[in-house]
């Protein structure tokens, strides 16, 4: 069995079963339709994937990876806000009429900052700490931008990323401040998942754990009887996905640069309805 449809299974499992609803309260999410979207949820959900063993890539249906994997280097690498620059269309409803999503996620990573090295974006300054200061307990990035709110079209989810070097060995916590177990739990996983040995790769580090820090992590009340077959069914083993290992510069990488064998995943043909 996948360690990673392990974990979703016992997380939505707990969902479920010890989950609060806020069926009564007035929420600030809708269907397309515009009744509001429930959910049921729990709080304060930790989940860890130690990548030297498995690489979390669910096999309960298939997670687009390649789609993950662009939407990730979207915001880390381009650094945009653009919604025309990502290859999918999952940003479409948040568009602004300039065809951007604001002062959000890709934008604030390209913020430049001034330290007595000299000036670096959040990324650079990750980039730059791997290498001259991985003992260094201040390596991380955080998107949520309290001054900027008021211009993004959607607060940031996936917002923080603390990294820390053990030896030679690259751990990361990725905290999330909501997280919608259908639609986007194993996407967010497998992200940055990927990020982490990406990262770790251009630094001559080993990618080690990803631990998974999750506030609110919830169902949304049309998603329960999709999640719930889903529970019903035997998961496949693991894929082996490894790297392009030719890469050296972070600014490199492509979708193209993971290489995942052995995929097997159940099918899955039902429409995931998105919350707004």
């Amino acid at each position: 069995m996948s360690y990673a449809d392990q974990v979703y299974l016992e997380t939505c499992k707990r969902i479920l079963s010890e989950g609060v609803r806020d069926d009564d309260l007035p929420v600030r999410p809708h269907w397309e339709d515009g009744t509001p979207a429930h959910t049921v949820k729990l709080f304060g959900v930790v989940n860890r994937y130690d990548l030297r063993r498995e690489f979390p890539l669910m096999t309960l249906r298939r997670t687009y990876w390649k789609s993950a994997l662009d939407e990730l280097l979207w915001i880390w690498q381009k650094k945009s806000n653009r919604v025309a620059e990502l290859g999918s269309h999952i940003w479409d409803a948040w568009a602004d009429e300039n065809g951007t999503i604001g002062k959000a996620y890709g934008y604030q990573l390209g913020l430049k900052h001034s330290y007595p090295e000299g000036e670096f974006d959040q990324v650079d300054r990750v980039l730059y700490d791997l290498k001259h200061n991985p003992q260094s307990r201040r390596i991380l990035t955080s998107i949520y931008n309290f001054a900027d709110l008021s211009e993004m079209r959607l607060y940031p989810c996936a917002y923080s990323m603390t990294f820390n070097v053990s030896g030679n060995v690259l751990n990361a916590i990725l905290n999330q401040r909501s997280q919608d177990m259908l639609a986007a739990n194993n996407w967010n996983v497998v992200q940055y998942a990927a990020l982490l040995m990406m990262f770790a790769q251009v630094s001559g580090l080993i990618p080690g754990e990803l631990v998974h820090v999750i506030a609110d992590c919830h169902i949304y009340d049309r998603h329960i009887p999709l999640v719930e077959q889903m529970l019903s069914r035997a998961p496949f083993d693991a894929p082996t996905v490894t790297l392009d290992p030719e890469v050296t510069d972070f600014y490199a990488f492509t979708k193209d640069s993971l290489r995942v064998e052995n995929y097997q995943y159940h099918p899955f043909t039902d429409t995931i309805p998105i919350a707004i």
